[in-house]
């Protein structure tokens, strides 16, 4: 017995079908979102209440690019703006996934 197709079915096939055109780069994406150009990492780092050194070391920068974007010498690429952003709202979400690739002790 056939099943009658929806328009829910029907545009989640299109959706699949444009999915796999992407992955294949046959497509481009329909979405793209930019990073602001700049963050207040100072901002940023006061509201998680770290030091320098520990925000650097908690979230995996250095400390002396920790240092340098406060002090305005240097401004963050846009995969770290992007990380900062996340940092300011769901610090958590960055541990979570932090601890995850820590290999465990042996």
């Amino acid at each position: 017995m056939a099943t009658k197709r929806t328009d829910a079915t029907e545009e989640l096939i299109a959706s699949l079908n444009e999915a796999v055109e992407m992955w294949d780069g046959r497509r481009e994406a329909s979405r793209v979102w930019h990073p602001p150009a700049a963050v207040d990492v100072r901002a940023i780092r006061a509201r998680t209440g770290l030091s320098q050194p520990q925000f650097a070391r908690r979230f995996g920068f250095s400390v002396a690019a920790v240092r340098d974007w406060e002090q305005g010498r240097r401004e963050p690429e846009a995969a770290a703006r992007v990380l900062l952003l996340v940092i300011a709202r769901r610090p958590e979400v960055v541990d979570e996934v932090l601890a995850a690739e820590m290999p465990t002790a042996a």
